[in-house]
């Protein structure tokens, strides 16, 4: 039993919040909302977040981040991907010696192309690092539904401290050291989620969902490779597992955006109808861009990328890759 800090009060924070308490530790949730915080600490739902769903009454809110890091030194950053770096700037001061960081965030940093524990290594100077990571949907999570997750951290007594942290008996918690490729498989999907949710939206079934899915992967698997990471992590929890959970379900925000968007060609009318952070849409360049330093062919990725920057419409890009010239198929090459 541990006491943790959770650093966000979104529908991924509380629902991390909630798997947290579940496992038998004491939770404290910061965040910048009042009114959601207040609600958090008097009627144990997040209504803006999670509808009616009801969280553990142990679990406690506040938006005082002295309060927050003097809780614990145990951080579990819940926060948007995009918005990282800063938050850190602001809690140098604050946390506590021998501070271990978990972060839950899905993403590469556009200004940078840095992955989020380069980003938090950067600004804190720490080896007590480490990620969770799987297809994990909050709205399903929260309802305590079973799923499987990855706890990749630099040592593997560190990766297994983080299991026991998250481990319930809906929340099944393997480990892995290899923090590079479970931490880029999931920044990938993303955009992969994107691409089949343009293809719904277009009105396509399962046969052009199936095919950008299975060579999504393949560009998942040839990324992680091209950058020294374990193989396997692509085809496990952190790489498959994430990559079905987000092009399969429409409560995956970034398939969800991709359908309005194939549907009516317009970026406006996407955001507008996805209000929430969309992480594929903000690290898409981003991937793209990581894949051209490692000089691997992403037609997939690219594609997407091609479209939320604006330059070609969603028809345009499945043509182009159609239009791709064949080779035998082989699952990394």
């Amino acid at each position: 039993m541990s006491k943790v800090t959770v650093l966000g009060t979104g529908a991924w924070g509380s629902t991390m919040a909630q798997v947290l308490s579940d496992a038998g530790n004491h939770v404290l949730m910061w965040g910048r909302n009042e009114s959601v915080v207040n609600e958090i600490n008097s009627q144990h739902t997040n209504s803006k977040y999670l509808d009616s769903n009801i969280l553990p009454l142990g679990i406690q809110a506040t938006t005082d981040l002295s309060q927050a890091f003097g809780y614990s030194n145990i951080y579990i950053l819940a926060v948007p991907a995009q918005t990282l770096r800063e938050n850190l700037k602001s809690w140098t001061k604050l946390v506590q010696p021998d501070a271990t960081y978990v972060s839950t965030l899905k993403g590469i940093e556009v200004s940078t192309l840095s992955r989020m524990t380069q980003v938090l290594q950067e600004q804190t100077q720490t080896e007590n690092f480490s990620l969770i990571t799987g297809p994990n949907l909050a709205n399903e999570l929260i309802l305590r539904q079973p799923a499987g997750a990855v706890a990749a951290a630099p040592t593997m007594l560190l990766a297994e401290k983080v299991q026991k942290l998250f481990a319930t008996p809906y929340y099944r918690v393997y480990t892995s050291t290899d923090v590079l490729g479970c931490e880029l498989a999931g920044a990938i999907k993303s955009v992969i989620a994107l691409a089949v949710g343009i293809s719904i939206g277009m009105g396509f079934g399962e046969n052009t969902q199936a095919m950008l899915i299975t060579r999504g992967l393949n560009e998942v698997a040839r990324l992680c490779a091209a950058h020294g990471a374990d193989p396997l992590s692509a085809a496990g929890l952190a790489g498959m597992g994430d990559l079905v959970a987000s092009c399969g379900s429409p409560l995956s925000r970034n398939r969800t955006f991709g359908e309005v968007l194939g549907r009516s060609g317009s970026m406006a009318t996407a955001r507008e109808h996805v209000a929430k952070t969309v992480e594929g849409v903000a690290s898409s360049n981003a991937v793209l861009e990581i894949a051209h330093r490692v000089g691997v062919e992403v037609p997939v990725i690219e594609a997407v990328a091609d479209v939320v920057a604006g330059t070609i419409s969603p028809s345009d890009a499945l043509d182009r890759l159609m239009e791709i010239t064949t080779r035998a198929e082989n699952f990394i090459r």
